[in-house]
C-alpha cells in the first residue's frame, strides 16, 4: 500500500492564509492553528482533526478566549506560531500567540511603530492552557507583553515553558505554577524557529550567524558556541542559518534539525557530547539550483520533521525539475521523505498535492496515535489547511505518537 495523501482545507475559516503550528496533543490527536495574518482584524482558530468524522473540528476563536477582540483597534491575536506544547501528566495543551495581523482598520502592522501606542500596540502573546480531556480552556495569561511568541518549549519535569520573543528576539522562561515570566536575555535579531531541550534541561537554539546557543539553568546563563552549523560553503557564511525545525531522534540522545536558509541543510546533533555537542552534517535537503540567482526561502524549504510509528524520520522538502526553478515556480513540489536514523538513507514516499496552488511550504508535522502523519501548510490560495498522509499498516504501532514532541 502506498502513502495516501488527503487535503483538508480550513473551510470554516475561509480567510485563513497560514498554518504555522500543527502538533500532536497529549491525547494523541492532531491540533492546528488556522491563522489569518494578512487580513485586517484577522484571528486564529484552534482546529482538531476528528478521526471518527474524517473531518476538522473548529474548537474556538482564540481572541474570544483571551478577551482581546479582533475589532479592538489593536494588532490582533492572529496566529499560533510554532507554539504548541503538550503536558502529558494532566492532558493540557499549552499554546501561545504571535503578532503580525494588522488592526481591523489598518492595512498592516509594525510592532516598532506602534510600540508606545496603547491603542494600536499588540497587547502581547497570549498563553492559553487547554484541557484536552474536557475540551475546556483552564486559564490564560499574557506571556510576553507587546511581543509575539515565535516558538514554545515545555520542560514538563520542571514545570517551565521557554519561548523566543518577536521582534526583540529574547529568550523567555515562564513558571507555570507561579505564573511568573522572566527575561533571560537577547539572542540576536533573526529569530530561530525552534527551541529544543537536552537531558540536562539545557535549552538550545541558534543565533543570527548559525551558531548554537544554549541556556544552562544551572548557570542561569546564555552561552554561544564558537562553531557554525552546516551550510553551503560555496556562497554562504552561516548568516541566517537559524533552526527551522527539530525533532528528537528515536535514540533519545540526539536531535534531527533543519535550517531556515537558502539551500537548507539537515543535521543530527548530540547535545550532551563534548563541550558543544557533536553535529553531523547530513547535507542539503533540496535539489541543486543556480546560485547566481536570488534565493526565495518560500520555494526552497524544508519542514515538518516528525518521527513516525516505525521509528523513521519523516519530513517535507521542496523539489523541482530544473536548476532555474524560479522560471517555473508552479512546478515546485512538496515531497514527503522518509529517513532511516540508523543509516541516514532517504526515500521519497509521497507528494503533497492540493487541488490548486503550490504545496511545498510545510510548517510543522505530527503523528497521531494511529500512526498517520499530518502536515500544516502555508501559502495561497485561501483557505490554507493541513495534509493527512495515511501510513501503510505495517509501519504503524499502538500509540505511535509516543514519545511525544515537547516543543512547537
Amino acid at each position: 500500500m502506498d502513502y495516501e495523501v488527503r487535503w483538508y482545507p480550513f473551510s470554516e475559516h475561509p480567510e485563513s492564509d497560514s498554518c504555522w503550528s500543527l502538533s500532536t496533543g497529549p491525547d494523541g490527536r492532531i491540533y492546528a492553528g488556522a491563522c489569518c495574518e494578512g487580513v485586517p482584524g484577522g484571528i486564529v482558530k484552534l482546529v482538531r482533526y476528528n478521526e471518527k468524522r474524517d473531518a476538522l473540528d473548529y474548537l474556538f476563536d482564540l481572541d474570544e478566549m483571551v478577551g482581546d477582540p479582533r475589532d479592538s483597534g489593536r494588532a490582533t491575536q492572529c496566529k499560533i506560531h510554532y507554539s504548541f506544547a503538550p503536558s502529558m501528566h494532566d492532558g493540557v495543551l499549552y499554546m501561545a500567540t504571535h503578532l503580525s495581523g494588522p488592526p481591523i482598520d489598518q492595512p498592516a502592522y509594525s510592532p516598532w511603530k506602534s510600540w508606545h501606542d496603547p491603542e494600536r500596540c499588540f497587547r502581547g502573546s497570549a498563553l492559553l492552557a487547554f484541557d484536552t480531556r474536557s475540551d475546556r480552556v483552564l486559564w490564560w495569561d499574557t506571556l510576553i507583553p507587546k511581543e509575539g511568541c515565535r516558538c514554545l518549549l515545555h520542560d514538563e519535569e520542571r514545570g517551565l515553558l521557554y519561548a523566543l520573543s518577536y521582534p526583540r528576539d529574547h529568550l523567555i522562561v515562564y513558571d507555570i505554577k507561579t505564573r511568573k515570566m522572566r527575561d533571560l536575555g537577547r539572542i540576536g535579531s533573526i529569530n530561530a524557529q525552534v527551541l529544543f531541550l537536552d537531558a540536562r534541561h539545557r535549552v538550545w537554539t541558534t543565533d543570527d550567524y548559525g551558531h548554537l546557543v544554549r541556556y544552562d539553568p544551572e548557570k542561569d546563563r546564555i552561552e554561544r558556541s564558537p562553531y557554525v552549523l552546516p551550510h553551503n560553503d560555496l556562497y554562504q557564511t552561516g548568516w541566517h542559518s537559524v533552526f527551522y525545525d527539530a525533532v528528537r531522534a528515536p535514540d533519545g540522545r540526539s536531535v534531527f534539525a533543519t535550517t531556515w536558509n537558502g539551500n537548507p541543510y539537515m543535521m543530527r546533533i548530540w547535545p550532551d557530547e563534548g563541550d558543544w555537542g557533536r553535529v553531523e552534517n547530513l547535507g542539503p535537503v533540496t535539489p541543486d539550483h543556480d546560485p547566481t540567482q536570488p534565493e526565495l526561502y518560500f520555494l526552497d524549504h524544508c519542514g515538518g520533521l516528525t518521527i513516525g510509528g516505525d521509528g523513521q524520520l519523516y519530513y517535507v522538502a521542496s523539489k523541482w525539475p530544473r536548476k532555474d526553478y524560479y522560471a517555473e515556480p508552479d512546478k515546485v513540489a512538496g515531497v514527503v521523505w522518509r529517513l532511516d536514523p540508523a543509516t541516514h538513507q532517504r526515500q521519497e514516499v509521497a507528494v503533497l498535492q492540493k487541488p490548486e496552488g503550490r504545496s511545498q511550504y510545510v510548517s510543522r508535522g505530527g503523528v497521531d496515535h494511529n500512526g498517520d502523519l499530518f502536515f500544516g501548510h502555508v501559502g495561497f490560495p485561501r483557505p490554507v489547511g493541513m495534509f493527512k498522509v495515511t501510513v501503510p499498516a505495517e509501519r504503524k504501532r499502538p500509540n505511535s505518537h509516543l514519545p511525544i514532541r515537547m516543543w512547537g
